[in-house]
């Protein structure tokens, strides 16, 4: 039998990291193929199972308070592996899309596109500037998307922007430069999530993440759930950031 006194501390417990929820998850969701062998199924089966778990992760990083929610979807560097692969993962892109998009919209999420839309076929970029459209205005949770994108190219990309428009080298500083990111308005990760086991970030938010947490677990991802949302609170509300003053 649980006591009150138990309850009590329970509640408080969960009310100290309550008090300290990071406003920028961001993910990289590692693991699909893995676990698609692991059960004796075809990758792309992997990769589907993987998409379906997205709308229920969001919310619940809502159900914290966290605001921005940023996925790594599929990398500059992810167009190198084997045709089939790739064409799944875009069909699944798509599919995804057209399913949820309507239930996103309906629960205030706001979706952002961060990457290179002109590296994706024209069905899917039409589908990705429809759904940026259609929830511009949505506020409840920001969901970026890092589809075909590179924290490299990002940063050449913003310089490349820069000298065309012919800004001084004098007037150039971070606040300057972050204006020219995919992710100019939206706040640096307060901590990054990857699941599978693997621990480096792949290119992924390499200038946002300077200050960031890491939280590195071996869940694939399609078995992240509930409980894993919850580690993550946890685990950034035991941190104390210092960057780089201490």
């Amino acid at each position: 039998m649980i006591s009150n006194h138990d309850t009590n501390a329970s509640v408080r417990q969960r009310d100290s990291y309550l008090n300290h929820v990071p406003v920028h998850v961001a993910l990289i969701m590692d693991g699909n193929g893995r676990w698609a062998i692991k059960k004796g199924l075809d990758r792309s089966q992997g990769h589907a199972h993987g998409a379906s778990k997205l709308r229920e992760i969001v919310a619940k990083f809502g159900e914290y308070g966290v605001k921005y929610v940023t996925l790594y979807a599929f990398s500059t560097e992810n167009w190198a592996r084997p045709q089939n692969e790739v064409e799944n993962i875009l069909d699944i892109l798509l599919t995804s899309i057209n399913s949820e998009l309507e239930n996103f919209h309906r629960q205030g999420v706001k979706i952002i596109h961060l990457g290179d839309k002109a590296t994706l076929p024209e069905e899917i970029s039409h589908a990705i500037s429809k759904s940026e459209q259609l929830t511009e205005n949505n506020s409840k949770i920001t969901l970026s998307v890092a589809f075909s994108y590179g924290g490299r190219s990002e940063i050449i990309q913003a310089i490349k922007n820069m000298v065309s428009e012919g800004i001084e080298t004098e007037n150039i500083d971070e606040k300057t430069f972050e204006k020219y990111l995919t992710t100019y308005g939206i706040p640096d990760p307060d901590i990054i999530v990857r699941t599978a086991g693997e621990m480096r970030l792949s290119n992924f938010l390499i200038w946002q993440s300077a200050y960031s947490e890491y939280y590195f677990t071996d869940v694939l991802w399609p078995d992240f759930g509930d409980e894993d949302v919850e580690l993550v609170i946890k685990t950034f509300s035991s941190r104390t950031r210092r960057y780089g003053k201490s």
